[in-house]
């Protein structure tokens, strides 16, 4: 491949769908700090400091699990702001849409379960997993009102 075809490939690459593009980032950014967090914050504590190792070791992978999957859906939501054809990819966004939900319903249930005090705790998560859903949301529909028109 000679760089002129490479450049006019990278020119002919267009943003399809913003809310994805801004989505993407966004989940990348969350997982910068969800990883920083837990490193820096959470799980450099006394009390996580007096479990055993294989609690620790859980502890620890389990935190990074959600690190891992933030990671992956920037990227699949990067990847689909260039999709050409928005319904290709418009169930992947409602997967992760339910995946999403279903963190924040994990997170606000064994809060209240364990510590009903402590719901107060989970308004920063609760509002950005909120405003993400919906701007996922904005983008399944955004495809269908431009046809439309």
């Amino acid at each position: 491949m000679n760089q002129e075809f490479l450049w006019r490939v990278v020119i002919n690459i267009k943003v399809r769908n913003f809310y994805y593009l801004i989505v993407g980032v966004l989940a990348i950014l969350f997982a910068v700090t969800h990883a920083w967090n837990g490193q820096y914050v959470v799980l450099v504590t006394n009390d996580i400091m007096a479990m055993s190792m294989d609690n620790r070791t859980v502890l620890t992978y389990v935190w990074h699990i959600i690190t891992a999957e933030n990671l992956v859906f920037g990227i699949a939501f990067i990847f689909m702001s260039f999709q050409s054809e928005q319904s290709k990819v418009r169930f992947t966004a409602w997967m992760i849409v339910t995946i999403l939900v279903v963190r924040l319903m994990v997170i606000l249930g064994v809060t209240a379960i364990l510590d009903v005090s402590a719901l107060t705790d989970t308004l920063l998560d609760s509002i950005a997993i909120v405003i993400y859903v919906a701007l996922i949301i904005l983008g399944t529909t955004k495809k269908n009102k431009q046809s439309a028109g």
